[in-house]
């Protein structure tokens, strides 16, 4: 399995090149700029960490903590936002990339060249092909994580190696770690990262040689220093010193850097070059040049915020009803007495002397619950949960044709997100994961016609399939009309390509082109077929000859001659 990148050892120790010094300066320089601009989403990813998705978020990287595992979800008390970004996850799941049924195919750009039945083969042999690597790979588990991300945080990136095992693996940084910047594009095209690695993760990573002499030394400790965490920088950006076809790194159209944090300026722990860009970074929505995304649990946010106040409140007064503040005599002081159901307290005498509450309070729980509701539904419909819960909610669905179309109409309402999503999201990375194939062996050989042609790909989502679903509807209804009016002319058919119009019908529907066979052999078929009828229709005619014959022979005319010898005169 060839390699997808080309690795540089840098030099170490006191004869690091001035080049390796330069490209470490320059990656921490940047890392300052980049975390200047992240400051103010770095603090609102804190407030969205902390009421919806407390583990997803890292407020300083700082190895060696002892409190990893602490409990850090003490701001929820009402986890209805959670479970919504949930529900939002699982459908964005389910309604664009499900593993379960096929969600993408490729074609060409020429309709003309996907007639072909070898480009139809080739193209459904490399769909199929990356979609066992989708699913044997933990592809599909960084696509649920990446769903989350993007429906807290707006911004949900995605690392994707290449992997002897399984050809593709993918990693999701947290908020907190990453820093974006878009090119001019306004797509963003330049990752950084903070990290944190054990001693023996580095080394196995990038070397015992690569590493600075403070990790060789913990190697040398052994034991419990094998486990030290160290900080390290990761940098993905396009390649500032790219020549075309140069050798090694230069040659390449985006570099990776990965460095020490707080070592000296010349350690840089590996440097690659890419073919391609190895990260996707989508977002919900953008607004200007940001390179963060806004997302549903932004708009939310003030109502999550709402909804604790008002769950505590409503325990409070739950637990000011059950439970009063109590005001006594004095001479209760110091005297046992018992709040339990049935329980006795003496006193001497009982004559203005005991307990009351100090303040009575009905609260209105009732009408609480009713404003909690209204802001759990508030929630809710932010996060989409009605419009992915819809198939449960509903108990008179019929038919599976009818949870299509409910799926369908929950996906329109996400237009835009998915048509960003697929361009963010899904296009690098199947284009990603085609060219990891391809350099490593596994497509198979394309047809030469398709040699400088452009593979495109085709979504096959519940809203694309919505969208051809009205054209076999069509095809259905052309040919019920004509066959109806087949009743009064019969030529009406001649202007219907009943061919062209199976094998439209199949490529709406998805079915794989294997199924239909080569137009020349469907026209030797009949060919065939039309040879062999002809045939058995000279041999019924010669039968029929023979047995008209035969009749006439036996029938009799008189004057000792039958009908046959009368009409040949014999």
């Amino acid at each position: 399995m060839s390699k997808d990148y080309v690795e540089t050892d840098p030099a170490m120790g006191e004869k690091a090149s001035e080049e390796m010094m330069r490209l470490r300066e320059h990656c921490d320089n940047r890392l300052i700029g980049l975390r200047v601009d992240r400051f103010s989403w770095w603090t609102h990813w804190r407030e969205l960490a902390d009421y919806i998705l407390p583990r997803r978020y890292k407020w300083l990287i700082t190895p060696n903590q002892a409190t990893r595992g602490s409990p850090i979800n003490q701001r929820i008390i009402d986890s209805t936002a959670t479970i919504s970004m949930r529900v939002l996850a699982s459908g964005m799941m389910s309604g664009l990339t499900s593993p379960t049924r096929p969600w993408f195919r490729l074609e060409t750009s020429r309709q003309d060249l996907m007639e072909m039945p070898d480009v139809k083969t080739w193209c459904d042999e490399c769909t199929s092909r990356m979609r066992v690597v989708f699913a044997e790979s933990n592809f599909y588990n960084g696509l649920g994580q990446m769903y989350e991300d993007l429906g807290v945080f707006g911004t949900g990136p995605m690392l994707i190696y290449e992997d002897f095992e399984d050809v593709i693996r993918v990693q999701n940084p947290c908020a907190g770690e990453y820093y974006l910047a878009n090119d001019q594009r306004l797509r963003a095209n330049v990752f950084y990262r903070e990290f944190v690695m054990t001693v023996s993760q580095v080394v196995d990573e990038f070397g015992l040689q690569n590493v600075s002499p403070t990790v060789r030394q913990s190697v040398n400790t052994g034991g419990a220093s094998l486990t030290r965490e160290i900080r390290v920088g990761h940098a993905i950006e396009p390649n500032a010193d790219y020549v075309p076809k140069a050798p090694g790194t230069k040659g390449m159209l985006y570099r990776e850097i990965y460095w020490e944090l707080g070592t000296g300026r010349n350690f840089t722990l590996r440097v690659r070059g890419y073919h391609e860009l190895p990260f996707i970074a989508p977002r919900w929505s953008i607004v200007g040049n940001d390179a963060y995304g806004r997302s549903p649990g932004m708009d939310a946010l003030g109502d999550i915020k709402q909804l604790q106040v008002e769950q505590k409140r409503k325990a409070q007064a739950i637990d000011k009803h059950v439970n009063p503040p109590l005001l006594a005599d004095v001479s209760l002081k110091n005297e046992p007495a018992s709040m339990l159901p049935g329980g006795v307290t003496y006193v001497s005498q009982t004559a203005g002397v005991g307990m009351k509450p100090i303040y009575e309070i009905r609260p209105d729980i009732q009408g609480m619950m009713l404003d909690i509701k209204e802001v759990q539904d508030r929630i809710r419909k932010i996060f989409f949960h009605d419009l992915f819960l819809m198939i449960s909610q509903i108990d008179t669905v019929r038919s599976a044709t009818e949870i299509d179309a409910r799926k369908e109409e929950k996906l329109i309402q996400l237009g835009p997100v998915i048509e960003r999503f697929q361009d963010e999201a899904l296009n690098p990375a199947i284009d990603r994961t085609f060219n990891i194939m391809s350099r490593a062996g596994l497509i198979p050989k394309p047809p030469k016609v398709l040699q400088g042609q452009h593979i495109k790909v085709n979504y096959i989502s519940m809203l694309a399939e919505a969208q051809k679903a009205a054209a076999t509807a069509g095809i259905e209804r052309v040919f019920q009309f004509a066959g109806n009016l087949a009743a009064v002319d019969p030529g009406i058919m001649n202007n219907l390509d009943s061919d062209e119009a199976i094998r439209q019908y199949g490529d709406d529907l998805n079915v794989p082109s294997k199924i239909f066979r080569d137009p020349k052999v469907v026209d030797q078929m009949r060919q065939q077929q039309q040879q062999k009828q002809e045939q058995q229709e000279a041999m019924q005619q010669t039968m029929a000859g023979v047995q008209g014959a035969q009749v006439l022979s036996q029938t009799d005319v008189g004057g000792g001659k039958n009908a046959l010898q009368s009409m040949i005169g014999s």
